[in-house]
């Protein structure tokens, strides 16, 4: 995945911390994106890069979906629990 050029966007809250989540697990995008797509989350490479940029909104669904595919709870995810 190449360095992003541009600061992180304001669509959401929590693209930052899947790709801090994502990393601190060792998963690569790629790899990540092909454990949502086999769980039903239909999503895009330039999708998921521009949540995790901040640069899209993020549905409610796609949250859970990312939770679990972390392995982690929503709250988690969302900065509220550890």
């Amino acid at each position: 995945m190449k360095p992003r050029k541009n600061p992180p966007g304001n669509k959401n809250m929590i693209g930052a911390r899947i790709v801090a989540l994502r990393k601190a697990k060792k998963i690569k995008q790629n790899d990540f994106l092909a454990k949502l797509q086999t769980m039903g989350l239909d999503i895009s490479a330039t999708s998921l890069s521009r949540l995790e940029g901040q640069y899209r909104l993020v549905q409610d669904y796609e949250i859970v979906a990312i939770a679990k595919a972390l392995d982690i709870s929503v709250e988690e995810l969302l900065g509220k629990k550890k």
